[in-house]
């Protein structure tokens, strides 16, 4: 006997089902735009992109100009590739637009899928990132695709790491931008850093396409993006500590063997604080325990360790 949901998935299909044959209807709108398209000029193609670029600016939804924009970049890609784009690949361009997961198989095209639906969302001017595993495969498919957005009056920017600061921000100038997603992230990272905005790389985040997503948002999103700046070097400051350790008497600390933690007393912070005064270590009027001793404090403790805790045999 089958179940309620067996049979439900049986007359209406599963959710997937209904998604793919939603589409269907829009693919069959591009497909009869194609002759229209296919009698343009290359340069009434890139004028086509700048009719779709103010009906986009002026309010029109991507999803009504999504037709005469996919026919558009089909076009291009047909002239630029000599590759005409298949009804399954415009089902994943619209899926990708729509925010989905499109999985498609080895030699289904899915880097010329991802054409369509960035033409589409950098219609409104606002840029489109194209998120990918690796450099290499940033470099191949912005090279690639450059021409198919060329043709279509668009820029391509590529981002690597260690890229020059005027190249890395004219990438991110781009209508659609290559970049993996470390770069992507240490990128923001590094954005949040800046002390004034005409010096952030990224502009808004739009929209964006995103190459393996079970690699990127699964496997690569274990390991943690961590920035960091370069060490002030105290090496002085770590000399001088050394030599006014051998002057602390025992009432000044406290030891514990048994858990080998060694800790300044009341009364060794009040020598500490009169003898960092007077070798003005310590600036005058600060205590130890103001905030800007931080750094002091550290290394009178390890300063203490390194004396009382290890010892040469």
């Amino acid at each position: 006997m089958l179940g309620l949901g067996t049979i439900a998935r049986k007359v209406f299909g599963t959710p997937n089902d209904r998604k793919i044959k939603a589409t269907g209807p829009v693919v069959d709108q591009i497909n009869a735009l194609e002759a229209d398209f296919e009698s343009l000029s290359d340069e009434e193609l890139i004028t086509k992109t700048k009719e779709l670029e103010d009906r986009a600016k002026a309010g029109e939804s991507l999803d009504s100009l999504l037709p005469e924009a996919f026919a558009n970049c089909r076009e291009a890609a047909k002239r630029a590739l000599g590759l005409r784009a298949f009804d399954v690949q415009l089902m994943g361009g619209i899926f990708l637009h729509q925010g989905n997961i499109a999985e498609m198989k080895t030699g289904e095209g899915k880097t010329l899928v991802a054409t369509f639906p960035a033409y589409l969302n950098a219609l409104t001017g606002k840029g489109v990132h194209i998120v990918t595993v690796n450099d290499y495969l940033a470099r191949r498919d912005a090279d690639w695709m450059s021409k198919v957005y060329g043709a279509l009056g668009l820029t391509t920017g590529v981002v690597y790491p260690q890229q020059p600061d005027s190249e890395k921000m004219a990438a991110y100038a781009c209508d659609v931008t290559y970049a993996t997603n470390n770069e992507l992230g240490f990128d923001y990272l590094r954005d949040n850093m800046k002390s004034e905005l005409n010096q952030m790389y990224q502009r808004t985040h739009n929209f964006a396409v995103v190459d393996e997503v079970d690699s990127i948002l699964i496997d690569e999103a274990r390991t943690p993006l961590i920035i960091s700046g370069p060490s002030q070097d105290r090496s002085e400051l770590y000399q001088t500590i050394d030599l006014l350790i051998p002057q602390v008497l025992e009432e000044h600390y406290t030891l514990d063997e048994k858990t080998k933690n060694v800790t300044f007393s009341d009364e060794g912070n009040e020598w500490l604080e009169e003898i960092l005064s007077e070798k003005e270590i310590l600036p005058e009027g600060q205590s130890l325990y103001d905030p800007e001793s931080t750094t002091i404090v550290h290394h009178v403790n390890q300063g203490l360790r390194a004396h009382k805790l290890f010892h040469s045999r």
